[in-house]
């Protein structure tokens, strides 16, 4: 990860360097992956001497060709640097999070992502089940997959003399998938 510092108006002393580069260093362990950091500190004249600090940061995280942005004013650079890495935490977290919930586990979001692995994996069918369909009606259907507790269920529709797979939506309501052969 490649970090840039830069002050306009104003000098970055080594110890406030330090901490800066400590605060964001911690930012590695929500997306492990970043490329680099972005922070430019501006020292302004401005009525409230609690505003005097600009800190503006860009964090490009490697993933996803996502970029992050964070702008905080502050009474000293050691205030900004925290507002800043802050709101970075919040919103590297929060995509994650996404990235995780989209791919139920991504490798994404663990930084575990590598292009040549997933292009090599090739899926395979690892299990197969067997079982006897008996005819039934739709209703008969819903009530099986109920009891069994499965988001679909395969069947013998007596009524149509063919094979149906109903499943539960999102919404909590079912769906009839009615397969035609050629």
């Amino acid at each position: 990860m490649e970090l840039q510092i830069t002050g306009n108006n104003t000098e970055i002393k080594p110890d406030t360097h330090i901490y800066i580069e400590r605060k964001f260093n911690k930012l590695k362990k929500h997306l492990p992956e970043i490329l680099d950091i972005k922070i430019e500190i501006s020292e302004e004249d401005t009525k409230s001497k609690d505003q005097r600090f600009l800190m503006r940061a860009t964090v490009n995280s490697g993933v996803g060709r996502s970029l992050f942005h964070a702008e905080e004013r502050a009474e000293d650079q050691f205030k900004a640097t925290d507002k800043v890495a802050a709101i970075l935490t919040r919103q590297l977290e929060k995509h994650k999070g996404k990235l995780y919930d989209r791919g139920r586990g991504n490798p994404l979001a663990r930084g575990k992502f590598n292009q040549q692995e997933t292009e090599k994996t090739t899926r395979k069918v690892v299990k197969t089940k067997r079982f006897v369909i008996e005819p039934m009606e739709l209703e008969e259907a819903i009530s099986q997959m109920e009891q069994l507790g499965h988001d679909f269920f395969l069947f013998y529709d007596a009524d149509a003399s063919d094979i149906r797979l109903l499943y539960r939506r999102k919404d909590g309501d079912y769906g009839l998938i009615e397969p035609e052969f050629k």
